[in-house]
């Protein structure tokens, strides 16, 4: 079983309890890393000029207090630990976070399915690492 370092723990603290408890659930089954949860003013403008996210502060999931988005990645043993360049496996982690949700009866949204139909090759913007809470705050 694995669990969260104190950065991912306090990272997870910062979201809505569904967020919480969903990637307590996936935790047992999936190393991962909580990269960020909630963004202030100025984090979230810098990853919108970065080109990472589409949104202006206030209007993204992560802005919200508590965050009704998290960015979350598989975490690997051996260094380098997070490995953007492989896609499988975030696609995999992905899944396996939807699945997951699904069976707690949470609705998510992920970055590498935007339109939630299944289908993953037609996306525009893919953020691989970002869920969110659907059906909460309009969406």
């Amino acid at each position: 079983m694995y669990y969260f370092s104190k950065n991912s723990e306090n990272n997870l603290l910062e979201c809505h309890l569904d967020l919480y408890h969903l990637f307590h659930r996936v935790i047992k089954y999936q190393d991962c890393f909580v990269i960020i949860g909630y963004r202030g003013e100025q984090e979230q403008d810098r990853a919108f000029h970065m080109g990472s996210s589409q949104l202006k502060y206030p209007q993204s999931k992560h802005n919200k207090k508590p965050s009704l988005a998290v960015d979350v990645v598989p975490w690997f043993k051996s260094f380098p630990h997070i490995r953007w360049d492989d896609k499988e496996k975030l696609y995999y982690f992905g899944g396996f976070v939807l699945g997951v949700a699904a069976e707690m009866g949470i609705n998510i949204r992920w970055g590498g399915d935007w339109d939630q139909d299944g289908e993953l090759h037609d996306q525009k913007f893919f953020d691989l690492s970002h869920f969110e809470l659907g059906g909460i705050d309009g969406n």
